[in-house]
């Protein structure tokens, strides 16, 4: 059963994601500042990594298959960021991932997730894909569609992904550290061969935004790891949806992004999901 610890380290970890995704969408160039997010991560897991033992030789193959979904998303994430508001790329880009995720881990996993939570992640799906609907009624860019998609299939993989390694693993922070070490690397030159050089450099201001944003990334993605191996990996991906909710009220409020009862409805849809896997008993 989760506990109430890490439910609220979970709530806690989906704001610090909406923050992030709020910080490189504020910056001038996505692909810069994910760039930024990408070294500062690098730097952090460092850190993290010389304060644990090497992982065991089985832990390596899910760290490097982990790090290439992560290449993956990060790219599709971006591109997707140029394209459209926070508050319609978020919500498509975080919003199938969960249905993915409750789909492979009832086909696959030996996580029982009990009747009521499955309601919850459905509830939430459909909260999710409401919020997402502008993006078409309101004649938005759809050209951020496919990579907003691309992101959620990522997304999805990466959950899973990294649930495993980290209970193979057995030390969740460790693993994340050395994830986010294995990113940069493929990351960096992802983006050169699609963008050039020129995408590298940025000002003192965008290595700020980027190295804030990359610290709470960091924090967040460690705790989901971490409550994951407390938790079926179900529930805490479905959990960590609730970012929607937070990455909605930031577009609003800081971006000035519009606001409307389909918006509100969406809202209230993800609330209620929320507190049915919340209080769903599981095995």
């Amino acid at each position: 059963m989760m506990t109430l610890t890490v439910f609220l380290a979970v709530l806690a970890a989906a704001f610090l994601h909406a923050g992030w995704n709020a910080l490189i969408k504020a910056g001038p160039s996505k692909q810069t500042a994910m760039f930024v997010l990408t070294t500062g991560h690098a730097a952090i897991g460092l850190a993290v990594a010389a304060l644990h033992p090497l992982p065991a030789p089985q832990v390596w193959p899910w760290l490097l298959g982990s790090a290439l979904i992560h290449t993956a998303y990060q790219l599709f994430l971006a591109h997707a960021l140029e394209q459209g508001d926070l508050s319609r790329v978020y919500p498509i880009a975080r919003g199938t991932a969960p249905l993915i995720v409750l789909a492979v881990s009832l086909a696959l996993l030996p996580d029982r997730v009990a009747p009521l939570s499955v309601a919850g992640i459905v509830t939430l799906g459909a909260g999710i894909a409401i919020m997402a609907r502008g993006a078409l009624r309101l004649g938005e860019s759809r050209r951020m569609l496919p990579h907003a998609l691309g992101a959620a299939a990522a997304t999805a993989g990466y959950t899973l992904t990294d649930g495993l390694g980290a209970r193979v693993s057995g030390a969740p922070v460790a693993y994340v550290g050395w994830l986010m070490v294995l990113s940069a690397v493929f990351f960096t030159p992802a983006i050169v061969a699609l963008k050039g050089r020129g995408v590298l450099r940025t000002g003192r201001r965008g290595w700020a935004v980027g190295l804030l944003a990359a610290a709470g990334s960091f924090g967040a993605y460690a705790i989901a790891v971490w409550a994951m191996t407390r938790a079926p990996i179900a529930l805490v991906g479905a959990l960590r949806e609730t970012s929607i909710l937070f990455a909605v009220l930031i577009g609003w409020l800081a971006f000035g992004e519009r606001m409307d009862r389909t918006k509100a409805l969406a809202a209230a849809l993800i609330v209620t999901g929320v507190i049915l896997t919340r209080l769903a008993p599981t095995a």
